[in-house]
């Protein structure tokens, strides 16, 4: 059973799954975008590209929750000096991720899923962190529920690892009623003296990163 869904059962839980909800959640999804323009301004979306399944890129799009604000040199600004009381409200209740359901619609992504990161952290994994890309990349995730950016990146990898190889129909099910309590109920929003999460540098011990 396990490898059914895998191969078969999760895509067609995902179609089922983003169509329905793009159709229930339409109302909002307007709302929303016209308020983004109204507080935070054009675009409306943001758009970048992120690593899918196997590391293969593809173009993430969110709400935009940050205006654009640069430095003397053209660099932008740290998250915190960005990030919008309106932005930080979608973030809050996880609206931003909201458009991401394209992303499933057309494959990139899936309903549950290891959170697609940076591009350039993939050199940065160790081999055993690096198995997070053996499923596709999800709108919430195991790690989402059980802490979030409240957690280390450690901690992090450890639990997407770990629904890499316990992934199922009923865990998945699990998640997504463990999303909705954590979206009517928000915490994890950011890690410590930080908007989100601080960059990832890579694991210093020199022998897991063999």
């Amino acid at each position: 059973m396990a490898f059914l869904y895998r191969s078969f059962g999760k895509r067609l839980f995902d179609l089922v799954g983003a169509f329905l909800l793009l159709v229930v959640l339409s109302p909002i999804l307007i709302v929303v975008t016209i308020l983004a323009r109204l507080r935070i301004g054009s675009p409306v979306l943001f758009r970048q590209e992120r690593p899918g399944r196997g590391g293969k890129p593809f173009m993430l799009v969110k709400f935009r929750t940050m205006r654009s604000a640069k430095d003397a040199e053209g660099n932008d600004l740290p998250d915190e000096a960005r990030l919008v009381p309106f932005g930080e409200f979608l973030r809050r209740r996880s609206l931003d991720e909201l458009p991401e359901l394209f992303n499933v619609l057309a494959g990139d992504m899936s309903m549950v899923g290891p959170r697609p990161l940076l591009m350039r952290y993939l050199d940065r994994y160790t081999p055993e962190q690096r198995r997070r890309h053996d499923v596709p990349p999800g709108i919430t995730g195991w790690t989402q529920v059980k802490g979030r950016n409240a957690l280390s990146w450690d901690e992090k990898f450890a639990l997407d690892t770990w629904y890499v190889d316990h992934m199922s129909f009923l865990l998945d099910l699990k998640i997504l009623a463990m999303t909705l309590r954590q979206v009517l109920v928000p915490s994890g929003i950011s890690h410590p003296e930080h908007a989100t999460m601080p960059e990832f540098r890579g694991t210093a011990d020199p022998e897991k990163r063999a």
